[in-house]
């Protein structure tokens, strides 16, 4: 069992302006993510269903024909094959995001 304190917790680029923090069990991965200013995801879809909490900052995102601006405290919930994308404002913005690990 592992316990995270998110205050605490050291962060690894994941991808360029990126910084993750991820386990990985058998059936689940949960990530930290605190995303650098003023980058963007301008969509994709997977085969699994996605859902997560913004901590810290501002992101909007696009799941489907919805768009909405997350603040802390605000979570998402992505369905299974639904087209979604984000991007971030002026501030980097920390969330921790679960998803099914899908089988190599």
């Amino acid at each position: 069992m592992v316990f995270w304190n998110l205050e605490k917790l050291d962060l690894e680029e994941f991808r360029p302006g990126i910084m993750s923090k991820a386990e990985i069990g058998s059936n689940l991965i949960m990530a930290c993510m605190e995303i650098g200013p003023g980058k963007e995801d301008t969509g994709h879809s997977h085969a699994f269903d996605q859902c997560g909490i913004v901590l810290e900052g501002q992101i909007e995102m696009v799941i489907g024909e919805e768009r909405r601006v997350l603040h802390p405290k605000e979570a998402y919930f992505i369905r299974s094959g639904v087209r979604h994308g984000w991007k971030t404002f002026r501030d980097p913005v920390k969330l921790v995001d679960i998803s099914l690990k899908q089988p190599v």
